[in-house]
């Protein structure tokens, strides 16, 4: 079995005179990472990898999961592939994945989160708002195989600001 956790970076600062890359996260990017990595508390596996695209605000949303997850900021790996829009690049990327992983957490960017979800998970969606998580299993031991997943959970900011 293989466990995806998709997430879209936090919302970013469009204010920011910048590069697309370099764009840092806005305090409402702030605010929501830290309350969609609480609600993530206690559906991680104990044993996970994580990989962030190498623009700022994707890294920096990794960093504030990592802390509130109590996984090491150190065991981040920067994954050049992950930055991309597109669904079929994304997918290429992680179907690279060691098997010897079974859980990936994965920091990126939409149309291609939002696209490669709608087509691997067993739930589809208008759009993965920023901060947004969704996780999908895939009944397979080969990163390489996965097709059709189930779509375990989604954390979505709009859905906590509710309660």
């Amino acid at each position: 079995m293989k466990k995806l956790i998709l997430i879209r970076h936090a919302k970013s600062c469009w204010n920011a005179i910048t590069d697309d890359l370099s764009r840092p996260l806005s305090k409402r990017g702030v605010s929501d990472a830290h309350l969609v990595s609480h609600e993530l508390m206690g559906h991680l596996p104990s044993k996970v990898i994580v990989w962030t695209s190498p623009a700022k605000r994707a890294k920096e949303t990794a960093v504030i999961f990592c802390q509130n997850l109590e996984i090491n900021v150190d065991c981040i790996i920067q994954n050049d592939e992950i930055y991309t829009f597109v669904r079929s690049e994304l997918s290429k990327a992680i179907k690279s994945c060691k098997n010897e992983h079974d859980t990936l957490i994965l920091f990126g960017h939409n149309d291609a989160i939002t696209k490669f979800v709608n087509k691997f998970g067993s739930e589809t969606y208008e759009k993965v708002p920023t901060s947004g998580v969704v996780v999908i299993n895939f009944d397979t031991d080969d990163w390489g195989a996965i097709e059709q997943g189930v779509t375990e959970l989604t954390i979505f900011p709009r859905d906590l600001k509710q309660k």
